[in-house]
């Protein structure tokens, strides 16, 4: 039987409605300490160490949520067998620093130039996650975390929800964000919209359970009390350039203001379909932020409505597969990182990667009536990609489909247009049209860049009890 309780409850369950999140980067400073402190945050005692959040909430939504992931070199710090920790995937062993190439992280994104902790990977041991209403529980919580004999604080990272009940969903770039994750087979269903997609199995997310390949169980490290319902997350830093974005957004409708063909794109009329008072240049501009994410910004998606965002459309009961072909570009965002049901070349590969998407804004919101500053504050997403393989799922999304576009010979040799490694001179999207070829853009700069990461095994709480336990 699966017990939600033994699960972290940040893998099944999302914390939506707590608006302030606060990571706590912190190393092991002795283990005998170390494993006493994490005895403690499942001991069921609530005036000490902050208890580990789970999967099962009983009748009533804890105030604040506590939950952790431990690095290779955090196991290895709190003595966990060398039996065990020789069964842990290689890439996790390796970091995500070794995975550079592999994700994108190069130029401005290169680990060499990412900021302090994260410029010493090794020293970081477990990655601490406090979910809060309120910045003074942030502030309770972390008081009551840090204990100096165990662990040494070697950095945070902050990020809070967009004030205003309507804002709460969207993120810098200025799109409609946490609208679709996958839904898990055995798990009750609380998500707000229906989905078209089938449910996944278990294994996609947690060690231990069948996944979608048929025969395949990943590995799971030995004692099963550690590596049972545990999984993977890949916690990411990603600053996002939104003055570049709108920027360019300028630059695309200029181009496609001259453009021959632009009246099949935009027929003349339709700017106030698209938004109230909108110039015919500020409707291309929406018509291409559309196109380039696979969403208008409301979080319409353009599989259902391609011509004009519509707020009482469904926002994920839809695939892109039936007759012709989906006006979603295969190029789009949310199209790369999930093909759903579409045709592409690893027909194999189409639902074995999906993730756990847990995702908060960073930084002050972006206010376009400010002209740009030299000194403006940085601000992106500070993003967990959890699933059962870091391989198998988060590093082939990253390199085979946003970085790659391997899934499909029309998108091959070019980025994701919004997160991936592109470069101005060689960069290209198209825009589809209902008849003939598309209308091509280039000269997409980097929107987003990697400013630190790690990647942490998040342990079942049955793991933490044993890890607590160990005595060498």
């Amino acid at each position: 039987m699966f017990d939600l309780a033994d699960v972290q409850g940040n893998i099944l369950r999302g914390y939506t409605g707590k608006p302030h999140v606060r990571y706590l980067i912190l190393e092991v400073a002795d283990a005998m300490a170390a494993r006493r402190w994490l005895a403690a945050s499942i001991s069921g005692r609530y005036h000490g160490v902050p208890q580990i959040t789970t999967g099962d909430w009983g009748t009533a939504k804890p105030e604040t949520c506590f939950n952790i992931g431990l690095t290779y070199e955090g196991l290895r710090a709190l003595g966990t067998p060398s039996s065990s920790l020789a069964m842990l995937p290689n890439e996790f062993i390796a970091g995500m620093t070794a995975s550079a190439a592999k994700l994108g992280d190069v130029g401005h994104s290169a680990p060499e130039k990412w900021p302090a902790p994260f410029n010493e990977p090794k020293r970081i041991h477990l990655i601490a996650t406090i979910y809060a209403d309120k910045v003074e529980q942030l502030e309770q919580i972390q008081q009551r975390a840090l204990d100096r004999n165990a662990l040494t604080l070697l950095g945070t990272r902050e990020g809070c929800t967009f004030p205003g009940e309507k804002e709460r969903d969207f993120v810098h770039f200025g799109y409609r964000d946490n609208i679709s994750q996958p839904r898990f087979e055995g798990v009750p269903d609380s998500q707000r919209h229906p989905d078209r997609q089938p449910k996944a199995p278990l294994g996609t997310v947690l060690l231990g359970h069948p996944t979608n390949l048929e025969g395949l169980t990943w590995r799971v490290p030995q004692p099963a009390e550690l590596g049972h319902n545990g999984t993977f997350n890949a916690f990411r830093v990603l600053k996002q350039d939104v003055a570049g974005f709108e920027k360019y957004l300028d630059q695309a409708a200029s181009f496609l203001l001259q453009h021959p063909r632009v009246e099949e794109l935009l027929p003349p009329g339709n700017e106030e379909k698209i938004g109230k008072g909108l110039s015919r240049c500020e409707a291309l501009r929406e018509i291409v932020a559309a196109n380039l994410c696979g969403r208008w910004r409301d979080g319409t998606p353009l599989a259902l409505s391609a011509e004009i965002p519509d707020p009482k459309m469904d926002l994920t009961d839809f695939d892109y597969v039936g007759v012709g072909d989906s006006r979603c570009p295969h190029g789009a965002h949310i199209r790369r990182c999930n093909p759903r049901g579409g045709q592409i070349v690893q027909r194999i590969a189409n639902n074995s990667r999906r993730l756990v998407r847990r995702g908060v804004p960073y930084g002050p919101p972006y206010d376009p009536a400010k002209p740009f500053e030299r000194d403006e504050p940085e601000r992106g997403l500070l993003g967990n990609f959890i699933g059962a393989s870091l391989g198998a799922q988060f590093e082939a999304m990253s390199c085979d489909w946003l970085n790659l576009g391997l899934q499909d010979p029309r998108i091959t040799g070019s980025n994701d247009p919004i997160s991936g490694a592109n470069d101005p001179r060689t960069s290209w999207f198209d825009l589809p049209l209902t008849s003939g070829d598309p209308i091509r853009l280039h000269g997409l700069p980097e929107f987003v860049s990697t400013r630190g990461g790690a990647y942490t095994f998040l342990p079942s709480i049955s793991a933490i009890r044993y890890l607590g336990s160990l005595t060498t």
